[in-house]
């Protein structure tokens, strides 16, 4: 199956490669940055490495996903990653998640990133539902998904483990018949 690109104004959205893996390890290896991703930040090169092998690996998966390089159009920087995955093909739903370099933050790249996946998601993948999970306290993540048109449903509590403790997660939805009439902006 033929990779899905898509393209923004200022985005490439493409496939990772192992050519990424230096600017994928920048981005991991980020306290900071990936404080509320969900996973310890990583250490060494080779987990880069093996996170896009990861990736690659959702496309082939009974409950499949896809995880989009998130490139700059004009330098060709990546600047993050984002994706669609846990693909439940019978219900027709799935999982967004995403982090973007911190030199990237508040210039509106995610905004236009996730636009772009969520157009495909409802579009081409004919989802109903994307569901996203933030920690309570990722606030600029929270007010992403409500600029998109997402719904805070609840509170699951210590849905997960990271950096030795469990967390909780706001569960966030958006509804095909909900994204239809922002579908046009960006």
């Amino acid at each position: 199956m033929t990779f899905p690109v898509l393209h923004t104004d200022r985005l490439l959205l493409r496939e990772l490669t192992l050519a990424d893996t230096d600017a994928l390890f920048a981005i991991h290896r980020d306290t900071e940055a990936m404080r509320w991703f969900g996973a310890e930040p990583i250490t060494e090169r080779e987990q880069a490495a093996q996170l896009i092998e990861m990736f690659a690996s959702w496309r082939q998966s009974p409950n499949p996903g896809t995880r989009w390089a998130i490139e700059d159009r004009f330098s060709g920087t990546l600047l993050g990653t984002a994706g669609l995955f846990k693909w439940n093909r019978a219900w027709r739903n799935c999982v967004l998640g995403y982090e973007l370099g911190r030199a990237y933050w508040g210039q509106g790249y995610m905004q236009e990133a996730l636009h772009a996946l969520l157009a495909y998601g409802f579009e081409v993948m004919r989802l109903n539902r994307i569901q996203a999970e933030i920690h309570p306290d990722n606030l600029a993540s929270s007010r992403l998904v409500g600029r998109l048109g997402f719904v805070l449903e609840g509170r699951h509590r210590q849905q997960g483990y990271w950096q030795g403790q469990f967390h909780d997660l706001d569960c966030y939805s958006l509804l095909a018949h909900e994204w239809a009439p922002q579908r046009k902006s960006p």
